[in-house]
Parts: C-alpha cells; sequence; structure tokens
C-alpha cells in the first residue's frame, strides 16, 4: 500500500484527494492548506488526517509521495521541503515559477534520489497516447505542422499567473512529446483583457528544430471550452478533442482532375475521414497510477520528469518575453 498525501486542496488539489482516495493500492494519508476549513472539509470526506501545516504533515502522517497542489508562486519552497523529507512529489505544473528554481529542483530530486513528477496531465489522455502511437507508426508521414486550441471563459482560481502559464504549458508540453524535437525559436501576441495584471489572451508561434511549426491559441475570454489539437501531415491531418477524447484523421486523396460543386466545397484532394475508438479514462487517474509505479519501482516510469517540466516552462517564459517585447525569441 502506498501512503500518499496532498499539499493545497484548490480545485486540483480536491480532485487528486478524490483520486487517490479511490485507488485501491493506495492510503491517502492526509492533506494539508493554509485553509484549515477547506482541508478539514477534504479530509472528512475521504476519512483522512487534516494538517494546516504540512511540515506536521510529513512529519506525522510520514508518506511515500507527496501530491503539490499549491499555488505556482509557491512551488520552489513545498517542493523543496517535500524533497527534504524524503518523499517523492508529483507537483501540479508548471514545476517552478522561475527556470532557476526549476533546475534547482530538478537537481535536488535527482541528488535524492527521489521521483520528481510534473502534473502536464494532457499526456495521460488516451487520445494522446493513441495519437503518439499512430505517428510513431508513420500514419501521417512527416509532421508539418501542430495546431493548439485551448480556449474557455475566465477561471477564478487563478491569481498568480497568466494564461500562458496556466494554459499553454499543457500544449508546449504535448507538442515536444509528440515530435521529439526541440523549440529553436519562439514568437506571441499577447492582450491583458480581464486579468489586467498578466496576459488572459496569446497567439503564439514555435518553431521547432526538425522544422515542425507549432501555433498556439491561448485564451480566458471564450464563453465556452474548447481543448483541440490538429497535426498536419504528409498524408493527411489528425484532429484530438481533448474534452471527449475523441481522435479523427481526415486522409489526403490523390487530386482527381474532376470538377463538380463539391469538389469546390471540400477540395479535390479530400479523402476520407476516420474516427477512432478509443477506451475512455480519466486523465487525473492515469497520472496517479503512473507516479504511484514510479514510487514502487524507483525510477521515473511513464511520469512526466523534471526535465521535461522545465523545458515546458521554458518555453512558456519565452513566449511571454515574446509578447511582453513585441519580438522573436531565439532559444539556444
Amino acid at each position: 500500500m502506498t501512503r500518499l498525501a496532498v499539499i493545497g486542496v484548490g480545485a486540483m488539489g480536491r480532485s487528486h484527494a478524490r483520486v487517490a482516495h479511490e485507488l485501491s493500492d493506495v492510503e491517502l494519508v492526509g492533506v494539508s492548506d493554509v485553509d484549515e476549513k477547506a482541508a478539514a472539509r477534504v479530509a472528512e470526506r475521504y476519512g483522512t488526517a487534516c494538517f494546516a501545516d504540512y511540515a506536521a504533515l510529513l512529519d506525522r502522517a510520514k508518506p511515500d509521495g507527496v501530491i503539490v497542489a499549491v499555488p505556482t508562486s509557491a512551488h520552489f519552497d513545498v517542493v523543496r521541503d517535500v524533497l527534504a523529507a524524503g518523499c517523492h512529489v508529483l507537483v501540479e505544473k508548471p514545476i517552478a515559477a522561475t527556470l532557476d528554481e526549476a533546475t534547482t529542483l530538478a537537481k535536488l530530486g535527482q541528488d535524492a534520489g527521489r521521483v520528481l513528477a510534473v502534473g502536464h496531465i494532457e499526456r495521460f489522455n488516451p487520445a494522446i497516447a493513441e495519437l503518439r502511437r499512430r505517428l510513431a507508426a508513420g500514419d501521417l508521414g512527416r509532421v508539418i505542422q501542430v495546431h493548439a486550441r485551448r480556449l474557455g471563459p475566465f477561471p477564478d482560481r487563478i491569481r498568480d499567473v497568466g494564461v500562458i502559464i496556466d494554459l499553454a504549458t499543457h500544449d508546449l508540453d504535448i507538442m515536444r512529446f509528440l515530435t521529439g524535437s526541440e523549440a529553436v525559436r519562439v514568437y506571441a501576441e499577447t492582450r491583458r483583457q480581464i486579468n489586467t495584471s498578466r496576459e488572459d489572451l496569446m497567439s503564439g508561434l514555435v518553431r521547432f528544430a526538425d522544422d515542425t511549426m507549432g501555433l498556439l491559441e491561448i485564451n480566458w475570454l471564450t464563453p465556452t471550452k474548447i481543448r483541440e489539437l490538429f497535426l498536419t501531415g504528409e498524408r493527411g491531418m489528425f484532429r484530438v478533442d481533448y474534452l471527449t477524447q475523441d481522435i479523427y484523421f481526415y486522409e489526403n486523396a490523390e487530386a482527381g482532375l474532376e470538377w463538380s460543386p463539391l469538389s469546390v466545397m471540400r477540395g479535390v484532394s479530400e479523402g476520407s475521414m476516420t474516427r477512432f475508438a478509443i477506451r475512455k479514462v480519466e486523465p487525473l487517474r492515469a497520472e496517479l497510477e503512473a507516479f504511484v509505479r514510479a514510487i514502487r519501482d524507483g525510477d521515473q516510469g511513464d511520469t512526466v520528469n523534471a526535465a521535461d517540466g522545465c523545458a515546458a516552462l521554458r518555453l512558456a517564459l519565452a513566449l511571454i518575453k515574446a509578447g511582453e517585447e513585441h519580438r522573436p525569441v531565439e532559444l539556444g
């Protein structure tokens, strides 16, 4: 039985506590939050111990692994202390607020010989797993462009980061994950409409070393939630709907010489469309299961490691800089 604890019981922390409680091979040994009443409600619901001070949780509950779901600005201090206590860590993305903090945490995790996983949850979406398998099989041929659309209404829970750190890090990680390539240059235009201290809209471009183009549309201004990914390649286009966990393939056909009114609308080289059947799973559950396996096996396993967390943060910070300075940012 793996002993897990949760530090921070906001929206994500409560979800982590629920899933940890549901896993048959996990014991949820405690939750902690500076809001003791909020922690008490979660603890009562899932029959576990409540702590206002996470140091007391680490000392008295003695967890094997800790899920850190506090605000981004507190990630460094909390993760550092959890690693120092000898625990494995799953920290919600981004890994830290600054790249210096992130690289320091990565080294601390390595030196401690502990799993330090980052909560880039979209990697555990079954549609992404299926898409990666089909890309590896060569179904798309060479990937030309990856286009991410992550739109929705402004979330009340966000206070310390803008839309790039909160949302775009998901897609930056997925772009690296699917292409296996590193970014060499980014550019972004940003806008502050509701969240006047930080950007709440971003249109961004990422050029990868293998010449793949990344396109991002990210905002907190759309009244309905949209989570889509398009991959255009030599043989057609994949479309992923993260929310429904559906994946579609639109195939390129041989261009013919015939003309018809329908061909004007559809395009003369448009081929068949296939919707693949995928077994639906809760990505958060899959993420926690991977974390537990990594703890038991003593390695990172299928988790998103600290190096990947650092890479996604680096790209997000470069996009923020590009938006603020209105210029492309080169990545060495």
